[in-house]
């Protein structure tokens, strides 16, 4: 009886999953966890052998079908094509992942317009233009569930990172989720925000190595450490599930603790 609840509630089974940024650490392992729950999983990245790279790695460990799809979400053409391979190969699309991000460290003071430009760019334009493409098709099956991963930086500021464009961009993504959120209520689209703190990634792991910023870490988090990967995956399968069917608009903070300090 256990298992027929968790298949139910939790199940993903004849879904169809599209992770944006789904070549990076965060994306795809997130994009793991949704094939392991029983979805077809479409890895996207902007870095075409970093997708086939990560499609492969969750076909050969979850069984389910995958697909890579370059894709530049700054170019909205680019991202309208993404959406129709997915389409041309499944026929729908049922959960959307926007897992890609970028980041800088100048002081506001000396950030050039191109440098502001290049953040909010990839990390809010190019999230609205894949969730307005999906959206839309979202809205013709009238069901879907889109995952926007935002930052603890959208809630607090990163003392000392000098990252105000980063800052202003996960703050927006919040918003932007949470207006689409009240928008698309009425064709039953969910849309959530996952909000990681410090996680290891192949490109912090050398930073979180440090002696100086482990112990950083170990005052300020209550956890004691960084999130590792694999942790962002439970919560993307609930979101992305029937279990959070009473959930939209929701900004959820996977950090260790941080912020509540």
């Amino acid at each position: 009886m256990g298992n027929i609840f968790l298949e139910e509630k939790f199940g993903l089974s004849g879904r169809v999953a599209v992770v944006i940024g789904g070549g990076g650490t965060l994306g795809s392992s997130m994009g793991l966890g949704l094939a392991k729950a029983g979805a077809n999983v479409v890895i996207s990245d902007f870095n075409y052998e970093a997708a086939q790279k990560a499609a492969n790695c969750i076909k050969e460990n979850s069984g389910q079908d995958t697909l890579a799809i370059q894709t530049d979400i700054t170019d909205s053409k680019s991202v309208e094509e993404m959406k129709e391979k997915v389409l041309d190969r499944y026929d729908k699309i049922d959960i959307l992942v926007n897992s890609a991000g970028i980041s800088g460290h100048i002081p506001a003071e000396e950030m050039s317009d191109e440098e502001w430009d290049r953040v909010i760019r990839v990390n809010l334009t190019g999230m609205f233009f894949c969730c307005r493409a999906v959206g839309k098709e979202m809205i013709r099956n009238k069901k879907g569930s889109i995952i926007n991963i935002a930052s603890m930086s959208a809630t607090i500021v990163n003392k000392g990172s000098n990252n105000v464009h980063y800052c202003s961009s996960k703050g927006g993504v919040v918003m932007l989720s949470k207006a689409l959120a009240e928008q698309w209520a009425k064709y039953n689209i969910r849309v959530n925000i996952i909000s990681p703190g410090y996680m290891r990634t192949s490109l912090s792991i050398k930073a979180l190595e440090d002696p100086e910023l482990k112990n950083y870490l170990k005052s300020k988090i209550p956890l004691k450490r960084a999130g590792n990967p694999e942790e962002l995956m439970g919560l993307a399968i609930f979101l992305a599930s029937d279990a959070s069917s009473y959930i939209t608009g929701a900004n959820i903070l996977i950090d260790g603790g941080y912020t509540i300090l």
